[in-house]
């Protein structure tokens, strides 16, 4: 199940978000048939974008997170739209580990020049570097408690918590989202147990009693196509790509987001040019 809400709480001076994001890291789990640790880790980072997904405006939204784990660490991306079509992959480490390195976010509302923000990662833990991204590039206080659990190849639960200060907020504001955060343990336990709406009850029940906004579901969406790629080679010209051709016997691409490996030969070539 993949389930984003939304809703203002202390006299709309939090922001209040639940996912449950489940079926989202169990599809991404099985495309690039990852290892438990690889898949947690990308499953999380897949809520993280969820999240911010879900804070677009325009309808030509979206939001991208690449990590660059240093030494022998991993690279990992994750990139979604207004329309919550998420997309990722992890590699480099088997072991899905991420410290190290920095962590780099572009969004782009439709609207202005993409905001870019970046960071380093301070630990394994993505809902740490997640709250250290938003404390150093956005300057916005920000608690993140975000989690997945895998057994084996099974994705037994995923999603996360994230409250956010709104501008103004005071003092009983800050106290309230510290308290709150600080009472969620292990949120990946909460989400199998309780489902995303179990969690509000839990923990928000009281600041949530007029009603929550249910958004959308996430769902795993590659937006990549034949057509696509074949645009994008076309700007490399034909001599280009007949070269590629006459060396390797076929122009290949190979997407990682989604492991899927287009073919180009030279009949399709032609095609492109006529």
């Amino acid at each position: 199940m993949n389930r984003l809400y939304k809703t203002l709480i202390c006299n709309k001076q939090i922001s209040l978000s639940v996912l449950e994001t489940t079926d989202l890291a169990q599809t991404a789990r099985d495309i690039h048939g990852l290892e438990p640790r690889a898949a947690k880790a990308l499953a999380e980072l897949l809520t993280c974008g969820a999240y911010m997904s879900g804070c677009l405006k325009s309808e030509k939204g979206a939001v991208s997170i690449t990590v660059k784990g240093g030494d022998n660490a991993g690279t990992a991306s994750v990139s979604g739209d207004v329309g919550l079509h998420m997309r990722g992959y992890i590699d480099g480490s088997a072991e899905g580990r991420l410290a190290g390195g920095f962590m780099t976010v572009v969004k782009d509302d439709g609207f202005f020049r993409p905001f870019t923000g970046a960071c380093e990662l301070i630990s394994d833990d993505v809902s740490e570097n997640m709250e250290h991204y938003f404390e150093i590039s956005e300057q916005i206080p920000t608690k993140v408690r975000i989690g997945a659990r895998f057994d084996g190849e099974k994705c037994v639960s995923a999603g996360g918590v994230i409250l956010q200060l709104l501008p103004g907020a005071d003092k009983s504001a800050v106290k309230l989202a510290e308290e709150k955060a600080a009472a969620i343990g292990d949120i990946a336990a909460d989400i199998a147990a309780l489902g995303a709406e179990g969690v509000i009850k839990k923990y928000f029940a009281s600041e949530t009693d007029k009603g929550y906004t249910y958004i959308t579901e996430p769902v795993y969406k590659c937006n990549c196509s034949r057509e696509k790629i074949s645009a994008l080679l076309k700007t490399m010209g034909r001599a280009e790509l007949e070269d590629i051709i006459k060396e390797q016997g076929a122009v290949s691409v190979h997407c990682h987001y989604c492991n899927t490996d287009y073919k180009f030969g030279e009949e399709d070539i032609q095609k492109l040019f006529s």
